[in-house]
């Protein structure tokens, strides 16, 4: 089977035998997978990597302990936790310090025509919810993890920094549940997508808001809009940090998928087969890029 490889900084094509299976795990036939700007540092070198990255995707499962997984479409938490430390004992599975992470810390990640992953990740898509949808479920968990982090009362304020693919999703979710959103960032290009739902925008200039917001998410990834953020916020507000999308967490964003209330198509900047992963890297690494899609040969929408 062909799958990505990424080591010093090149991206490559090989082929590779299909993976075993272990007890508890499935095994996935990739249909359609997102490159981020996770994949994008490790190519870099963020971790030392070397392997096969990917973490966002939606598979059919070809093989399973569970009869009833075999033949659907699957989406997954990427974190594989031992199941048997103080932090998984508490719910804090996604924090094991004995994790490995798919496609990021010694699990071949989904940029590859098969690959595995535990049961118990396993979430199965319901009927109905496009593939080019579907793909978006992680970096949208990323997005929710917001809500879990902390309690925003019904109905305020809350600025965003940043129109990546990362502060696009953060604004529409937080105004799909009621929050009154502006964003703030350079391209109005991108700004357009979530003013279509309800974001209020503004493109940054010379002066920014002082003190004016009690509640601020940085999705710069940089360092100055870190200080911006806190030049932003209220004496006492709260600056949410959430510049990088290394930190995936397991919550559920289906319910947001199935609404049209966050037009995630409209972030798809460009889609490629899996073996012209290549081209798919160094699209993807251009400035103002948002999604490159990877697509299993044959797979359509």
């Amino acid at each position: 089977m062909w799958a990505v490889h990424l080591e010093n900084g090149a991206v490559s094509m090989r082929e590779v035998a299909v993976p075993d299976r272990l007890p508890g795990f499935a095994l996935l036939r990739l249909l359609i997978a997102g490159i981020c700007n996770t994949d994008l540092e490790l190519q870099r070198g963020y971790y030392g990597f070397a392997g096969t990255p990917g973490h966002e995707f939606v598979a059919e499962v070809v093989a399973a302990d569970t009869p009833a997984l075999v033949g659907r479409h699957v989406v997954g938490e990427i974190n594989l936790a031992c199941h048997a430390c103080e932090w998984c004992s508490r719910g804090l599975a996604r924090h094991c310090p004995h994790r490995t992470v798919l496609g990021i810390v010694n699990h071949p990640g989904t940029f590859q025509e098969f690959f595995t992953l535990p049961e118990r990740n396993l979430h199965v898509l319901p009927d109905g919810i496009a593939t080019e949808r579907a793909v978006f479920t992680e970096p949208l968990a990323a997005a929710c993890e917001i809500l879990d982090q902390v309690s925003i009362p019904a109905g305020d304020a809350v600025a965003v920094l940043g129109d990546g693919k990362l502060g696009l999703l953060i604004a529409m979710v937080l105004r799909a549940h009621g929050y009154r959103v502006r964003q703030f960032g350079r391209h109005p290009e991108k700004l357009r997508i979530a003013a279509a739902v309800g974001v209020e925008v503004e493109t940054v200039g010379d002066r920014m808001p002082v003190a004016e917001y009690d509640w601020v998410v940085d999705a710069t990834g940089s360092a100055e809009g870190l200080r911006a953020a806190a030049t932003m916020v209220r004496p006492r507000g709260t600056v949410i940090l959430k510049s990088t999308v290394h930190g995936m967490v397991a919550v559920a964003a289906l319910p947001v998928l199935v609404g049209p209330c966050v037009p995630v198509e409209e972030m798809i900047a460009a889609r490629y087969p899996l073996r012209e992963a290549p081209a798919a890297f160094a699209r993807a690494a251009e400035r103002g890029t948002l999604k490159v899609l990877l697509t299993a040969e044959g797979e359509s929408r």
